[in-house]
């Protein structure tokens, strides 16, 4: 397990050199853990975060629902909570930062609904 995470490790930094966000055109980035995911639009020039979403906020209300989504699921609905933030504060192009993992699953569903959501990439 340590090498692939550090495979994945050196596939993220690989790709850091040729990407980098603005405030116009921020860059997304992708964490997934075990159990949760986690994204957020970044201004790499001025090195903040401007938008940042997780499925902890998401999971809080699912529970008073007592009913408990998927892993993609979640990762569709985060995309598209992230995509409405960003709306509002007038982002509609963005540059996707997959953080070194496969476009596939969790990552790939977060993605669509992020497009879904009304962002560009």
């Amino acid at each position: 397990m340590k090498n692939k995470r550090l495979q994945r490790v050196a596939r993220h930094r690989r790709v850091r050199k040729k990407i980098s966000g603005t405030s116009k055109l921020p860059r997304l980035s992708v964490f997934r853990s075990n159990k949760h995911i986690y994204a957020q639009l970044i201004d790499d020039q001025s090195g903040t975060t401007l938008i940042s979403s997780a499925d902890l906020n998401l999971s809080v209300l699912h529970k008073k629902s007592k009913e408990r989504m998927q892993r993609l699921n979640t990762a569709f609905e985060i995309g598209k909570i992230l995509a409405q933030k960003a709306i509002k504060k007038n982002i509609k192009k963005i540059i996707f930062d997959r953080s070194g993992y496969n476009y596939h699953g969790r990552v790939k569903a977060f993605a669509e609904g992020a497009r879904v959501g009304g962002l560009n990439f």
